[in-house]
């Protein structure tokens, strides 16, 4: 049976994840893929390894996340969120460090919904004279 050090879920923007901590090497499952072939960008893979470099557990643990929603921006961070959190559930004094960069902050910005009578949230149509 598999045993989970801790669980955090993370959010940013319109993505959702649920990250796994466990015992092993340092390897980085995202839903059942390789992180490099996941995020295929290197930006988004040092994003979602930040809380491990942070902390120094970059070859302590195996993570496994579940992500879903939004694009590859906000499923990054979603990622660093929930693993910063499940990282703080393995070792409280990780929190200081985690805190002090940032990754414990959920980002508040969301889309600003469309309004009626105009094309998007915040443009107009454009004004007739005549």
């Amino acid at each position: 049976m598999i045993k989970n050090l801790g669980i955090g879920t993370g959010r940013r923007k319109t993505s959702v994840a649920r990250v796994y901590v466990r015992d092993g090497n340092g390897k980085v499952t995202i839903n059942d893929r390789d992180l490099a072939v996941y995020f295929p960008q290197g930006e988004h893979v040092q994003m979602v390894r930040q809380p491990l470099v942070v902390t120094a557990s970059e070859n302590k643990y195996d993570i496994v996340i579940n992500v879903y929603g939004g694009g590859c921006n906000g499923q990054a961070g979603a990622c660093r969120h929930g693993l910063a959190r499940a990282l703080c559930q393995v070792d409280h004094t990780n929190y200081t460090s985690l805190r002090a960069n940032g990754y414990l902050t959920r980002d508040p910005r969301m889309v600003e919904r469309k309004k009626y009578g105009r094309p998007g949230a915040r443009r107009r149509f454009q004004f007739s004279k005549r």
